[in-house]
């Protein structure tokens, strides 16, 4: 091991470890559907300064982009919906969500779709409601994915987007087994790739972590695929195309970390550091 991976796991001791859902299931305290479900209403918490939970889901045709193992889908599934389909790339969840699903009550309400968010199948103009609760830094088309959601959306409907810039202190998305806040802007991803490993293999679920995680270049070069490092100069940039051509923008905030980081939230130079969420309520033209 390089000397840098061995300096960050020996720094790693020093900080104490996030909750995290993957961790919760290995000690078998609550599977990752179950968490997602009891952190439901947190997902949508930073939009109830602009609306409520009721015009968001009540009687409406739901897409949930992102939706992992179903449960904050099912959660709002819990909320009135008409029909609601959680969108989600690996295949692996779509059991523990249906049970789940099942299991709650909403069996009927509720259908879990495999899919590139990019290119869902679904007919245009379909959904009163596009949820993407941290999915918009996960995606490897931000644009494509945009353009996907205003083709299926109803006219009438709104996209409700929130996810917290690469800049985050755990924008990294390591924090299953990194505590170091901002270890990304201390230590390269090779680095971090080489510590991410010797962390998760003698877990029980290390081999799957690092398939989730951890992609390998045609050159033989390893980078974390999960996450395409969105910040948020690059998020604005996007946003002020899709404003032009495709949509208008409801809501827009930029949530500090604490409200003593207020300050450095604002500041051109430090907001990328100091904003732990970027919301957003976009609706067509």
């Amino acid at each position: 091991m390089r000397l840098n991976s061995k300096i960050l796991l020996h720094l790693n001791k020093l900080f104490p470890l996030p909750v995290h859902p993957f961790n919760l299931s290995n000690q078998g305290n609550k599977s990752y559907a179950e968490w997602q479900f009891d952190k439901g209403i947190d997902t949508i918490q930073f939009f109830l300064e602009y609306t409520t939970a009721k015009e968001m889901f009540s009687n409406k045709v739901v897409l949930d982009i992102g939706c992992g193992a179903g449960g904050k889908t099912i959660f709002y599934a819990s909320q009135g919906v008409q029909k609601i389909f959680g969108l989600e790339i690996l295949e692996k969840y779509r059991e523990e969500a249906t049970n789940l699903a099942i299991q709650k009550g909403f069996g009927n309400q509720f259908e879990f779709v495999c899919k590139d968010a990019a290119s869902t199948g679904f007919e245009s103009d379909l959904f009163d409601t596009i949820i993407m609760n941290d999915a918009m830094e996960h995606v490897d088309d931000p644009e494509a994915v945009l353009k996907e959601c205003f083709r299926i959306l109803k006219p009438s409907g709104k996209i409700y987007i929130n996810f917290p810039p690469y800049y985050h202190p755990f924008g990294a998305h390591l924090s299953d087994v990194i505590g170091i806040p901002w270890v990304h802007c201390f230590f390269s991803e090779r680095t971090m790739i080489e510590t991410y490993k010797d962390l998760v293999k003698d877990l029980p679920d290390g081999k799957s972590r690092k398939e989730f995680r951890i992609s390998t270049r045609q050159d033989g070069s390893e980078y974390f695929s999960y996450i395409n490092k969105m910040t948020i100069r690059r998020f604005r940039k996007i946003l002020k195309n899709f404003t032009v051509d495709y949509a208008e923008c409801n809501y827009y905030k930029e949530v500090p970390l604490r409200k003593a980081m207020t300050v450095l939230a604002k500041l051109p130079f430090m907001k990328e550091m100091f904003v732990k969420m970027i919301v957003i309520v976009l609706k067509p033209r």
